[in-house]
């Protein structure tokens, strides 16, 4: 059995496998790359979770998550950032172990309003902040940290930075190996400037990593659960990925979807599904 070689599975997609069934799924099924979360790496450990990985022989495409930035000055800001410092070293040493191609990006989620606030602007500006405080870790350890710009509707819980230009205007103070940008089509699909401002996260060599599922409404109560196989909702993964392709993305592509009942269905038989999808509506604008 084989798969598309630029296809990576994110390791969200099969939620519920523990990180030894995700590597063997993911590898029975000819796909040659895996992007993996922090909370299942931390269960067996750093070094298990990096031997594992090794032996697996599959690539290693991006780790999830850091970010989180937007706490006002205090103790548990600084503890976040001690936090994300520890992503770094995991992302390091879990691209140093995956097959050759592996990339060290942390996809970074930026965090949303404190609770009772609604300053948008000093939220999104200690963002930065944060960045400033990373960058110089995170260069010395080889990672990039891909900023993730969330859908609106995650504005006030999980993310500030709604589009992809947000990310780069965010990112243009640092080195581009440094600091980039993530672009998941579930996220930005709606943005009248996407094509534009994909086209600049190429020239700018700022494309850490891409992401796709699709959207379909109507929405669950949980949006966060509203991720589906490509295919099935409106998205236009053709002149998406055409789009990155034409900046000279040449890296993994990953697969990441949040949806109950995919994460209630088998992992293998999910990552079957998710490669017949991403042949289908991916594959043929590579």
């Amino acid at each position: 059995m084989s798969a598309d070689p630029r296809l990576s599975i994110n390791q969200a997609t099969i939620k519920y496998a523990d990180l030894a069934t995700a590597l063997r799924v993911t590898a029975d099924a000819g796909v040659q790359s895996i992007g993996l979360w922090r909370e299942p790496v931390n269960e067996v450990g750093l070094d298990t979770a990096a031997k594992m990985l090794a032996d697996s022989g599959l690539r290693f495409s991006t780790h999830c998550r850091g970010g989180f930035f937007t706490l006002p000055e205090g103790p548990e800001r600084w503890a976040s950032i001690d936090d994300n410092r520890r992503a770094i070293d995991e992302t390091a040493a879990l691209a140093a172990a995956g097959a050759e191609g592996s990339t060290a990006v942390l996809v970074l989620v930026a965090g949303g309003l404190p609770e009772g606030s609604r300053d948008l602007v000093g939220a999104r500006s200690r963002v930065h902040d944060a960045l400033t405080e990373l960058a110089p870790y995170a260069q010395d350890a080889g990672v990039t940290l891909a900023i993730e710009p969330l859908h609106p509707m995650f504005g006030s819980d999980r993310c500030v930075v709604s589009t992809l230009g947000q990310a780069l205007d965010l990112a243009a103070g640092f080195p581009a190996e440094v600091v980039g940008a993530a672009v998941d089509t579930f996220h930005i699909w709606w943005d009248p400037q996407v094509y534009e401002q994909i086209a600049r996260a190429g020239r700018e060599g700022r494309i850490a990593t891409y992401q796709v599922c699709d959207w379909k409404t109507p929405l669950p109560a949980d949006v966060l659960l509203s991720r589906h196989y490509m295919g099935d909702g409106v998205i236009d993964f053709a002149s998406l990925t055409r789009a990155v392709v034409e900046t000279g993305y040449d890296r993994d592509i990953e697969v990441e979807i949040f949806n109950q009942e995919i994460w209630d269905t088998d992992p293998a038989t999910v990552v079957a599904r998710t490669a017949a999808s991403f042949a289908a509506t991916v594959s043929p604008h590579l």
